[in-house]
């Protein structure tokens, strides 16, 4: 629901044909927009106005290639109005105070280190920045100087995204011309890969969604897609998304509304182009003149400040996105907190919700593996294979097969892959020496199967954020699919005459991979996880989480579900977390643990199997080891 703007003009520069305002409004309650309104000298009548979005600079709107832009516009009698986008300008949501500057590095991860904690609950960086541009409308429309009916928007690569996604959810924008982002998810995916949080829809592709939506869903309004040729957003994509909306604009009879330029370039602004674009709003919102660009007087960085301290963090204490979504999962996580209150209506909806949000699919039978060598060892021998996991992908496995088989076997999966740190080696080692047929996997994207040489433009904390956003806009998560696999290899080892009992342990940010499988499949008979994330929750509430944990996060889950709940469906099967870690990656209290695995033990109350539930916590490592082996012989 819109809210009250508040809007309040901060200060005023007058500069020779035109004025510059610089105001704050709220978006939402207290969530501050910090914008400058250029507005032309001497205007007679309501004028035109165009929206101005900014892309990934760290200054927002202020850059030199933007401002020249903006001032353009003016010098043609346009009001221009330009945001800043979150994490950028004077938005910044993780500045350093004592420099001014992001500590997570720049716009790009600005959005991504937030943005990644919304897809959890369901909602996105995107809904956020979009919300914005569609209360600067509302203020606009304020303005007695703005015609209403000659609205425009426009914004280059970030500033293009945010043009296209407000054009589409905007009917009061006329005209809209994104710059150096239009292209297809096809070319997307075979190219760069989906960029920062801000550029992602969730469950976007999964919902059927493509670039030609934006702009078609506007149609027969003017639009102008404006390209490159050689930009990383792929020229071709651009130019199957335009055949594609102009077949739309020509059945409303009116092509003329529809154009795409381009020019010979990287991911930038070129003359040529941005002349196109003068000339499309003076034609489409009716303010005639002349379209080639002329000089223009650049503003100062102090001219163009808007708020006290030049960041409203410290200026006005502005709320964050990381603020807002925290609270909308506070929300969701008290309605799962009553759902538990009647686990036999509530446990089997969690697993359903897992399912399905999850992307999880049940595995075809395995293929025969293919042999790839062995090692000998003192009491066992390592064998090494792979197998076709989903889509025929490869995974590779090691197979701990001992001389003396007590008839349980193992499977081991830790972020690293098979070949774990030395330390989890030992305790393979013994594993195999006492008996234990133990299967140590390479899941996708860990081991021999990372994507080499791949990292995006999020790429934080040394995890592929941009790879997880893939999985989010297909509604396929990195979780689900991994548990598909670890699935599998647990049916391989089925076939095994000598195995009567298949149990299995995960380490640190693969424990929501095993709570998953085990959750699908009973086959897993017992369930070891050292150093566990105890929920996503506790993700999206820790403002500095740990970026590792992220892969295996599932887009939406706290809309139906969180790992306890996963936790808790597998009662009566005996169930080990030992140091049970917190979002930040840090050894959970009491008092959170009592808080977040109540309806773990509550589900083994019930069940009258509270013995088979152990949270431990080991102060050293051998100790943890030992535990573990312990465990696992069932003693």
């Amino acid at each position: 629901a819109k809210t009250v703007l508040n809007a309040r003009v901060m200060r005023t520069i007058e500069k020779e044909g035109y004025r510059v305002e610089q105001i704050v409004f709220e978006s939402q309650p207290r969530f501050y927009v910090t914008a400058s309104l250029y507005l032309p000298a001497g205007l007679k009548q309501q004028a035109p106005a165009v929206i101005y979005c900014s892309g990934h600079n760290a200054t927002g709107y202020r850059s030199e290639v933007y401002q020249r832009v903006i001032l353009n516009l003016v010098k043609k009698r346009f009001v221009v109005l330009a945001f800043d986008p979150v994490g950028q300008g004077e938005r910044l949501e993780y500045s350093d105070p004592a420099t001014g500057q992001s500590i997570v590095g720049g716009p790009t991860k600005e959005h991504s280190v937030a943005g990644a904690q919304a897809f959890i609950t369901g909602s996105s960086q995107a809904r956020y920045m979009i919300w914005d541009g569609i209360r600067a409308v509302d203020y606009l429309l304020t303005r007695k100087e703005v015609d209403p009916a000659r609205i425009g928007i426009t914004g280059r690569s970030g500033g293009g995204t945010q043009s296209a996604y407000i054009a589409a959810l905007d009917e009061r924008i006329y005209a809209a011309a994104p710059e150096c982002y239009i292209t297809n998810f096809k070319r997307l995916l075979q190219s760069i890969g989906p960029q920062d949080a801000e550029q992602n829809l969730f469950h976007g592709i999964a919902r059927g969604i493509d670039h030609p939506d934006f702009l078609a869903v506007r149609a027969p309004k003017p639009a102008l897609v404006i390209t490159t040729t050689n930009d990383f957003f792929s020229m071709q994509g651009a130019r199957e998304t335009a055949r594609q909306v102009a077949r739309i604009y020509a059945a409303y009879n009116q092509s003329e509304n529809f154009s795409l330029t381009e020019d010979y370039g990287g991911h930038e602004s070129t003359r040529k182009n941005r002349e196109a674009m003068y000339a499309f709003f003076q034609q489409h919102l009716q303010n005639p003149g002349y379209a080639g660009e002329e000089e223009v007087l650049l503003l100062t960085p102090e001219e163009l400040r808007v708020t006290a301290t030049g960041q409203v963090a410290t200026a006005l204490q502005s709320e964050t996105v990381f603020s807002l979504n925290r609270q909308e999962s506070a929300k969701l996580q008290e309605k799962l907190q009553e759902g538990r209150k009647n686990p036999d209506i509530h446990l089997p909806a969690a697993l359903r919700s897992a399912r399905q949000l999850s992307g999880y699919q049940d595995p075809s039978e395995p293929e025969e593996p293919v042999f790839a060598g062995n090692i000998k060892g003192e009491g066992y021998t390592v064998e090494k294979y792979f197998v076709a996991g989903e889509g025929g992908c490869g995974l590779p496995y090691w197979l701990y097969v001992p001389e003396k088989p007590n008839h349980k076997a193992l499977v081991f999966i830790h972020p690293a892959g098979k070949e774990a740190d030395s330390s989890r080696l030992v305790l393979l080692r013994r594993l195999g020496e006492d008996g234990f047929t133990v299967l140590a996997p390479d899941l996708p994207g860990t081991g021999e199967t990372q994507p080499a040489g791949y990292s995006g433009d999020s790429f934080i904390g040394g995890v592929w954020y941009n790879l997880w956003y893939t999985s989010v806009l297909t509604g396929r998560s990195l979780a689900g699919i991994r548990a598909g696999d670890l699935v599998r290899l647990v049916r391989l080892l089925e076939r095994n005459p000598g195995i009567a009992e298949i149990a299995a342990v995960a380490e640190g940010s693969m424990s929501p991979v095993l709570l998953h499988a085990a959750a699908f499949c009973p086959s897993i008979s017992r369930v070891a996880l050292i150093g566990p994330l105890v929920s996503y929750h506790s993700v999206v509430a820790s403002r500095d989480y740990a970026p590792e944990f992220i892969p295996n996060c599932v887009a939406g889950a706290l809309t139906g579900y969180d790992l306890p709940d996963l936790a808790a469906t597998l009662a009566p099967r005996p169930l080990l977390m030992m140091n049970v870690k917190d979002g930040t990656n840090q050894v959970a209290g009491q008092p959170q643990l009592d808080r977040e695995l109540a309806v773990v033990k509550a589900s083994y109350r019930l069940k009258g199997v509270e013995s088979r539930l152990h949270v431990l916590h080991a102060d050293r490592e051998k100790q943890l080891e030992q535990f573990v082996a312990d465990w696992l012989r069932g003693e």
